[in-house]
């Protein structure tokens, strides 16, 4: 809900180009700089008069009493909000992208295309998060008996995404009986999810447990999530390190380190990028990571889901300086999921 500052028009452009006027310099923004960018006249008194108002309510701030205004995370927060419904992005990015994703040749290289695309466009952190195993569809399973009794998995996803698991069971089975009960799972739950499949397989022994024959049972246990890892952490593919720990906002040694600490911790921004598949929102933008710490005070997160085999789900987004070209980084983000989803099916 806006405060009652900005349900006015022309207050809402005096505080946009504000947050754009700072975004493109890091300077204090001034009025007389933002009198010169507005379309209709208005005089540099009127324009601090609005400026003062927005300070008072929250938007802005005054680091010395001689010096301009500066954004705070409710003016990057209601200017990200104008982005996310009004930006296009650029042609020439859009054509890029098409053209680096489509010369990927492989799902893993497609991952890491789209995370350097992302970070390229938005000067932050691209990421990319895999789904977990256990949510994506399954072209095709095999079981293979190893000396010592030991048991290889080998799992196609219909990404060509390609997992082997060395097992040891307590149970001892033939090879017979493993091509038999992989033969039934590939006839039976060709292209479902491991987690769809153990549901479905659950679901039967629950409902009629005594005439539930053995093959469901065998599949049941070599579909075990905790044998084969498919509860374990999703991929995540991460670039543009380097460029964001030379922002500005991080120019001490104490808010560089808190900020490397805070990239470092790949499985919270695994939790942090999966949130958005929650959002009702395409893309979500987080003004302010509380969740990475100090650093996480001067960083903002845009992030949205793909979809891809109509089955499996990621995430994808950027994680950059709270003083980042919103509009950019925000459309690139839409775009890149809609692509990226599109590309990987293709491949």
């Amino acid at each position: 809900m806006l405060k009652p500052v900005l349900q006015d028009k022309r207050n809402q452009r005096i505080l946009a180009d504000v947050v754009r006027a700072y975004i493109d310099t890091g300077e204090p923004v001034s009025s007389r700089v933002i009198a010169r960018r507005l379309p209709e006249p208005l005089s540099p008194a009127t324009v601090r008069n609005v400026m003062a108002d927005l300070e008072e309510e929250g938007y802005l701030y005054q680091p010395h009493t001689s010096a301009g205004r500066v954004p705070t995370a409710a003016a990057y927060r209601f200017f990200a909000q104008q982005a996310t419904s009004a930006a296009e992005l650029d042609p020439e990015d859009q054509k890029w992208i098409r053209q680096e994703l489509a010369s990927a040749r492989t799902p893993e290289e497609i991952m890491t295309r789209a995370s350097h695309v992302l970070a390229t466009l938005s000067r932050g952190l691209g990421i990319i998060i895999s789904p977990p195993l256990g949510q994506v569809s399954l072209e095709f399973i095999r079981f293979l008996i190893l000396p010592d009794n030991r048991l290889l998995v080998v799992l196609v996803s219909s990404g060509g995404r390609t997992r082997d698991k060395l097992l040891h069971l307590e149970r001892a089975f033939s090879q017979a009986e493993l091509d038999e009960t992989a033969q039934y799972l590939n006839a039976e739950y060709h292209g479902w999810t491991l987690d769809a499949i153990r549901a479905d397989l659950q679901a039967s022994l629950a409902r009629d447990r005594e005439r539930c024959d053995s093959l469901r049972s065998d599949a049941l246990l070599l579909c075990d999530p905790a044998l084969l890892g498919s509860d374990e952490p999703a991929r995540i593919y991460v670039e543009g390190a380097a460029q964001i720990a030379t922002a500005a906002e991080f120019a001490t040694e104490k808010e560089l380190g808190e900020l490397l600490g805070a990239i470092e911790e790949r499985q919270q921004l695994v939790t942090l990028l999966t949130v958005c598949i929650e959002s009702p929102e395409p893309v979500h933008v987080q003004i302010g990571v509380k969740e990475m710490g100090g650093a996480g005070e001067h960083l903002a997160l845009i992030s949205a889901p793909y979809v891809y085999d109509e089955h499996s789900q990621g995430s994808l987004g950027v994680l950059g300086p709270m003083r980042m070209q919103y509009e950019r980084a925000i459309t690139a983000v839409a775009y890149v999921a809609k692509l990226f989803g599109q590309t990987l099916s293709e491949k």
